[in-house]
């Protein structure tokens, strides 16, 4: 039964994609990718009920034992992840029945999207280096796919830079891998605990430590290796953007968290320091680029990377308190910035355009989907009481009790630069009028256009105002996941059981 649970989040959306495929052709297609969603998170639920039941589960594919087989684990983190990442490929699912033109549809759309979400589950759920290499193959395969399916010049510019950046990034992950399997002789995460630790060549396990904090910064979008996503979230459909935005740069924090705190913990003076001035200069840098910028959702591209600094600085000043915000971080910050993307979608919809000098009179037109607006926005700049607030307050208090001043001082900064970019969306896409006398009001979108595009926004913009209303659950959710992090002992247990 524990092989089905976590089997299932990463079958279904793979059966969806080859069933979504032979029907691209036919209506029918874009249904089968919705039912797939569905599904998807049905399944993802019903691991969540395990783990929350039974605490870390593990199962061995094909009954070859670890550290020999593959195997699958789910922890609080990792399952959490696979929640909420079966929650953000059903709404964005809806708001493709919307966006989506028919022509991409026939070129496989839902195929490629239905396979991202399949790669990124794997990631999470995967408790090896080697399957953890192949599912970011998987993602950047579909996400490549996804990245020019419209052909246009500027998609395929994009495209090229994205794929060359992640490919450095894989060669550096992969080079990194077979350093340590031949220092170790296993790839199993658990079993690499205990054999990095006695490992004689310490110095040799930095290095290797340091090559792996290079390959997920670039997939995370760490300071300096973020080149590539401003670069490119920009150019695909907005249900697309949505989900890169909201989950590919988080794969690359997942797996900084996961061997940042399982396998290289021998030398965390030297590891963690780096990261944490890594992390501010991301915080940094992202928000100024975003001041910057005058596009929609070039202004939200670099957000992500400003906002992936909190995250990592919760790994980097590693206590309970940070890395518990860390991954309340992560959950809130996947919802929030998915809608920011799908708000924008509407935008130019009723605009016709991201860029924020050619548009306005949203709030005038619009004042619900102004309001919807205000929700994510909002929470990105922590303002109480919603879920953005609650994590940016636990990032700042655990740097407050190790009286990293300079770190907190930072982190609030970067808080009052995020709302200086908010307000700015704010001020010239609903506030003033429309510069070409456009009245964007939402019946110039067709209701059956209008309503599968609205309804995913209500929905996240709901999720973020209960986290924030009623956060204590999910703070102790997160204080569990953060406790696992820190004592592993029941992650490797479960995982090598008798081989232990």
């Amino acid at each position: 039964m524990t092989s089905w649970l976590l089997v299932m989040p990463i079958a279904v959306p793979f059966a969806t994609a080859v069933l979504a495929y032979l029907m691209r052709r036919a209506p029918s297609g874009r249904w089968i990718s919705l039912t797939g969603s569905v599904l998807s998170l049905v399944a993802s639920i019903a691991l969540l009920m395990a783990v929350l039941d039974e605490g870390v589960i593990a199962a061995q594919m094909s009954n070859w034992d670890a550290p020999f087989g593959i195997t699958l684990v789910a922890d609080y983190l990792g399952v959490v992840m696979v929640v909420i990442t079966a929650i953000t490929g059903l709404a964005t699912a809806i708001y493709a029945l919307g966006e989506i033109p028919e022509r991409l549809e026939r070129l496989g759309y839902h195929a490629l999207f239905q396979t991202l979400i399949a790669g990124v589950t794997g990631a999470f759920l995967t408790g090896d280096l080697f399957n953890l290499y192949v599912w970011f193959e998987v993602m950047l395969i579909s996400s490549f796919g996804l990245l020019v399916l419209g052909g246009t010049r500027e998609q395929l510019d994009a495209g090229i830079k994205y794929v060359a950046l992640n490919l450095v990034s894989t060669l550096i992950f992969l080079s990194g891998i077979g350093l340590l399997y031949g220092v170790t002789g296993t790839l199993n995460m658990a079993d690499l605990r205990d054999a990095v630790a006695n490992s004689e060549d310490q110095t040799l396990i930095t290095v290797i430590a340091m090559m792996f904090m290079v390959g997920f910064g670039v997939k995370a979008g760490v300071f300096p290796l973020f080149f590539w996503l401003p670069a490119s979230y920009h150019t695909p459909s907005f249900a697309v953007s949505a989900v890169f935005a909201g989950l590919l740069t988080k794969v690359g924090v997942y797996a900084m968290m996961r061997m940042f705190t399982l396998v290289f913990v021998g030398d965390i003076g030297f590891t963690h320091e780096i990261l944490i001035w890594v992390s501010l200069a991301t915080m940094l840098t992202g928000v100024l680029g975003a001041a910057a910028q005058t596009d929609f959702r070039k202004i939200l591209s670099f957000h992500i990377i400003s906002q992936i600094g909190y995250m990592t600085l919760g790994l980097a000043l590693y206590t309970p308190l940070a890395l518990m915000g860390g991954v309340f971080y992560l959950v809130h910050h996947i919802i929030v910035k998915a809608n920011l993307f799908l708000v924008s979608g509407v935008a130019f919809k009723l605009t016709g355009s991201t860029d924020l000098n050619r548009i306005g009179g949203l709030y005038k037109s619009s004042p619900f989907l102004a309001a919807l607006f205000i929700v994510p926005a909002f929470s990105l700049a922590g303002f109480p009481p919603l879920s953005g607030f609650w994590a940016k307050y636990l990032i700042v208090k655990a740097s407050i009790e190790l009286e990293a001043w300079f770190v907190a001082f930072i982190a609030l900064f970067v808080g009052l630069l995020t709302i200086f970019s908010m307000t700015k969306i704010w001020g010239m896409a609903f506030w003033k009028p429309h510069p070409d006398g456009i009245d964007p009001v939402p019946t110039r979108v067709p209701a059956h256009i209008r309503l599968p595009m609205m309804l995913p926004i209500i929905g996240l913009a709901t999720m973020t105002v209960l986290i924030g209303l009623f956060p204590e659950p999910f703070v102790q959710f997160a204080e569990t996941a953060a406790a696992q992090l820190l004592d592993p002992s029941d992650y490797v247990t479960t995982v090598l059981g008798a081989q232990r």
